[in-house]
């Protein structure tokens, strides 16, 4: 076998012209394969981040139950479930797949600058991570740190629509600014970035600890929702499997009375479909280029084939089988894919690369061609592929020749 493949380069540089023309197609259906599982996997990458930041596909919440419905009448539940920063701490730990946590309080709350008043004020008691975690862009100012958290300082954070509220236009001007929360004064440390799309509703952030200042008294204690995000979006079912699992280690097979876990499912799957049906779109693409690139290596050794007859004569003359024939012929078709694919891999990696630069330079997106083991192992395949489909019409029809009409072939 690897004498049929020195064979096989040795009728490669016997013929540099013809093996340029009939490896030609060969090489552009690699650098099709490449640059489009490269740049599918750059836009893939792109696409994740894209859906991590700006939906929340990614995420398992975990709500607790105040109350049960029964017969259309709301009854409060005295032992409802309380989830501590410990509990989100304990999941990251037990979840491998689970890559930052949230814990929030939310209510409804107003908030006064000088003699501006903004009535109905969401506001959301967080952890100082959560600015982070949601990859919060800020027009002026900062989060809070542990340290203010931990003290439960008098601090805000205000969402940008807010912020021009009370100061009448001039968003950043309101960092430094004291705002009245409820009954009590907090200095305003940060003011949140214009949002891409249609502006939400008011917002205001305080740290979890000051949740009971600037919250309206409940006769209860609030109960926090934990908010876990997936590494991926295909990671979603475990996270959840895993979140119920934990809750019926920890309240037994009751669970669902006192906690409920909810994902955009629907969504999930829906987005999952639509990365898959890409790859398969781009590959289909692809697999024409490398039909091409067959019928070129094909015709090549057919060419061969009726070059060397007397030479095929004579080595089933002296003994050579069908097999022996078949397997020197199949070699060769193989070393003419390989070669042409390692140099359509070349090809394609930089076309992926400048393709990328382009889009980098013409939009503000963040795209880059993301190169893997699989793709140039999907090339190497593919080119195998091709190399033995395209190469067994040749290889029987020289293995069938006969010894004696062969040694006579002019």
């Amino acid at each position: 076998m690897l004498a049929s493949v020195f064979v096989g380069l040795g009728t490669l540089r016997a013929n540099p012209l013809r093996t340029i023309l009939s490896t030609l197609g060969i090489i552009i259906g690699a650098a099709a394969l490449v640059a489009v599982l490269t740049l599918g996997d750059g836009m893939e990458q792109f696409g994740r981040a894209q859906i991590a930041s700006t939906t929340d596909l990614h995420s398992v919440v975990l709500e607790p139950r105040t109350a049960e419905v029964i017969d259309n009448q709301v009854y409060p539940l005295a032992d409802y479930l309380v989830l501590t920063r410990a509990d989100a701490d304990a999941l990251l730990r037990e979840l491998r797949e689970v890559t930052a946590a949230r814990l929030t309080v939310a209510g409804i709350s107003p908030i006064q600058w000088g003699g501006v008043r903004v009535d109905s004020v969401a506001v959301q008691a967080t952890l100082p991570s959560d600015a982070t975690l949601l990859g919060q862009a800020f027009a002026g100012g900062r989060y809070f740190t542990v340290e203010e958290a931990a003290a439960n300082a008098p601090v805000v954070v205000l969402s940008h629509g807010l912020a021009v509220r009370i100061t009448g236009g001039d968003a950043g001007g309101a960092v430094g600014q004291l705002v009245r929360l409820r009954e009590r004064e907090r200095t305003v440390i940060g003011v949140l970035a214009p949002p891409r799309s249609a502006e939400p509703p008011p917002v205001a952030f305080v740290p979890l600890e000051g949740a009971g200042d600037a919250l309206a008294p409940t006769p209860r204690p609030r109960a926090p929702t934990l908010i876990l995000q997936a590494a991926r979006v295909e990671d979603v079912p475990v996270v959840r499997a895993g979140v119920e699992g934990w809750l019926a280690a920890r309240l037994g097979n009751e669970w669902g009375r006192k906690a409920r876990v909810h994902t955009n499912q629907e969504r999930v799957a829906q987005a999952a479909r639509g990365i898959v049906i890409f790859k398969l779109f781009m590959g289909a693409i692809t697999g024409i280029s490398l039909l091409v690139g067959g019928i070129g290596i094909m015709n090549v050794l057919l060419a061969s084939v009726t070059e060397r007859t007397r030479e095929i004569g004579i080595r089933k003359a002296a003994g050579a089988r069908r097999r022996d024939l078949l397997a020197q012929f199949l070699a060769e078709s193989v070393t003419i894919s390989l070669v042409g694919s390692f140099l359509g891999a070349l090809l394609g990696l930089g076309a992926a690369f400048g393709a990328t630069a382009v889009m980098r330079a013409k939009s503000s997106a963040r795209i880059f061609a993301a190169v893997s083991w699989e793709t140039l192992v999907v090339a190497a395949a593919a080119a195998i592929l091709v190399g033995v489909v395209f190469g067994i019409y040749p290889a029987l029809r020289a293995a069938r020749l006969s010894p004696v009409e062969a040694i006579r072939h002019e």
